[in-house]
């Protein structure tokens, strides 16, 4: 079954946005399981043309299947009106030609979202995306050989690290202690996902965010441990959809300098600041994509 919004799958999967690691690719499709109404549907999607073409198994229906995968491939997100968008803006004017067919890939899961973006902090794209699989195959539901993200009373309860899984279970010796959040390579990361799941049982709705204004959220979100300004705002974009979000860090900084400040150095905060009121409801896009065509282009390797 198609879906005729146009899209780079491969792309869009690759492209380590922290909403959740890259489905599982079988040869030219990929493969994964999301939760649809609270039932398991594991979901095959392939390129066909510029679109997206899909199967899936699981107890819904074609129209439920439909739209759970417009939802996590952003695919009623207009792409054309965007690239106008970008044509008429002279330092982003190229950046469709580099990335034609990225899109958004949303979380099915914004809990699976939030702790992908604290693992994501100071690490590499490969490192983050195998911690957050180990998490899901050691303490996620199995459907076939597909991991769902564990619920939050299950990761609060997942052990911290070696010691801490020696000391509370009958395992004889410490080398054999590989059930626990550390064995996963989030490293330091541990204790923030252990007090981030303590914070959303005991204060915190993660249902509530989508309510919010994006200010509100954002603020709410900077309470959760091992979450700074440009954590929030990805699990903003890539967990909720707030579009008007633009993640900053050292590479956006160096590209928009580089593009709009004839190479000044500016602060961090300024440059979000910068994109959020520059580009408005496409910045989530418009930085997606200037990542990406820095990547592509040779540029980020200029601005090394």
């Amino acid at each position: 079954m198609i879906i005729e919004s146009p899209i780079d799958l491969e792309l869009t999967q690759i492209s380590g946005q922290t909403s959740q690691p890259p489905w599982k690719q079988f040869d030219n499709s990929f493969r994964d399981v999301l939760t649809v109404n609270d039932k398991p549907v594991i979901f095959e999607v392939k390129q066909s043309g510029e679109f997206l073409d899909f199967d899936f198994k699981g107890d819904i229906s074609q129209k439920e299947a439909i739209s759970k995968l417009k939802y996590v491939y952003d695919l009623d997100f207009d792409l054309d009106r965007f690239y106008k968008y970008l044509s008429n803006h002279a330092e982003l004017a190229e950046m469709s030609e580099f990335c034609n067919g990225l899109r958004l890939f949303l979380a099915d899961n914004p809990f699976e979202c939030v702790i992908s973006s604290i693992c994501s902090a100071n690490n590499s794209i490969k490192r983050w995306t195998k911690s957050i699989s180990d998490i899901k195959e050691k303490w996620g539901n199995n459907h076939e050989g597909f991991y769902t993200f564990p619920d939050i009373p299950t990761l609060q309860d997942a052990f911290l690290d070696d010691e801490e899984e020696f000391e509370l279970s009958d395992i004889d010796d410490i080398c054999n202690c590989k059930n626990n959040l550390k064995s996963c390579g989030v490293g330091y990361r541990a204790p923030y996902m252990r007090k981030a799941c303590e914070l959303f049982t005991l204060e915190m709705d993660l249902s509530e965010i989508p309510k919010m204004s994006y200010d509100e959220a954002f603020e709410t979100i900077l309470k959760v441990p091992g979450v700074g300004p440009k954590v929030a705002d990805c699990i903003l974009l890539y967990g909720f959809n707030f579009k008007e979000a633009f993640p900053s860090d050292v590479w956006i900084k160096r590209i928009v300098s580089y593009l709009y400040f004839d190479g000044k150095d500016i602060s961090v905060p300024k440059v979000r600041e910068f994109g959020m009121e520059e580009f408005g409801d496409n910045a989530g896009y418009v930085q997606l994509y200037m990542f990406h065509y820095a990547r592509k282009s040779g540029l980020m390797a200029k601005l090394k």
